[in-house]
């Protein structure tokens, strides 16, 4: 069986166990490591893997997984695609993610490559079973309630903006699909927290949620990955009211990140040239090894 090479471009939390996941994957083989620095002060985990600047100094690559900040992930995909590798990221704007796809979704065509999009957990794993979920209740309502715990794309986005040394955001859950914001920064020397505050209020990660800000002395004397979601849909099925469906997972974040990343890198291999969501993708595409044999065990 020949395998199937994929590069970690990022090396942050999510590359990290990007890495640990493909390690773990008999179907994969590592191509290579796409960092900033390069080989520069390079990590003694990766001693057996190249370790480059840019993605054409690896060699017969068939997907890049990137493990980049999401406001990154489509100016590296429109990178990457002309090169005719496959793309997937687990970029999180869950607003921005029609738009994403679309515009993917010509440059896939036009180099005959396939992306897989917003294939974290949430978007992700959980639109998977949220859209189970409507199926069984087609009328209803349903609710997303993360956490409490940490959230990468928040803390990412919070130190992205000036004066921010380090930061943790914390989603508490309210109930309902309503959630509080706890972030806590590491100012840099001079900053000022209400400079901070306003800020992180008015980017469009924290816009729509009740958002507070602490100043801590150090975040990671405050970190814990950890995280958790709760699914609930309450409808109808046929004419029969009352339905109540659940679904509960507590989980590390980026673990979790990176096991899914490689589950749709597999399922990249298996597409056709187009640009998808992971709601769009056969679960069974998701798993190594053969069609037949995963029937029989699985059904």
């Amino acid at each position: 069986m020949k395998k199937i090479r994929a590069a970690v471009v990022g090396y942050g939390n999510i590359g990290k166990f990007t890495v640990e996941a493909l390690e773990a994957a008999e179907d994969f083989e590592i191509a290579g490591i796409v960092r900033r620095n390069g080989a520069e002060n390079k990590p003694a985990e990766l001693a057996a893997y190249d370790v480059v600047k840019d993605i054409t100094e690896l060699k017969d690559v068939d997907v890049a997984i990137l493990a980049t900040p999401t406001r990154s992930c489509e100016e590296y995909a429109s990178k990457i695609l002309p090169l005719g590798i496959n793309t997937v990221d687990s970029f999180d704007i869950h607003t921005n993610i029609r738009g994403y796809r679309e515009r993917l979704m010509a440059l896939n065509k036009a180099t005959n490559t396939v992306s897989v999009i917003a294939a974290g957990w949430d978007p992700g794993s959980d639109s998977v079973v949220r859209t189970l979920m409507q199926s069984l209740a087609p009328k209803g309502l349903s609710y997303t309630n993360f956490g409490p715990g940490m959230s990468m794309g928040h803390s990412v986005c919070v130190r992205s903006k000036a004066g921010v040394k380090d930061a943790l955001s914390m989603t508490i859950p309210l109930g309902e699909g309503i959630h509080r914001r706890m972030v806590y920064v590491e100012l840099e020397e001079g900053a000022k927290l209400e400079d901070v505050t306003a800020a992180i209020k008015a980017d469009p990660y924290f816009a729509s949620d009740e958002t507070h800000v602490f100043a801590v002395s150090s975040v990671d004397d405050v970190k814990d990955m950890g995280h958790g979601v709760n699914l609930v849909r309450k409808g109808v099925s046929g004419k029969t009211q009352n339905q109540r469906l659940e679904f509960n997972m507590s989980i590390n974040n980026p673990a979790l990140t990176g096991q899914v990343l490689v589950n749709v890198a597999r399922a990249s291999m298996r597409q056709q040239p187009g640009c998808y969501t992971m709601i769009e993708i056969p679960v069974i595409d998701l798993l190594p090894g053969e069609r037949a044999d995963l029937v029989e065990h699985l059904v």
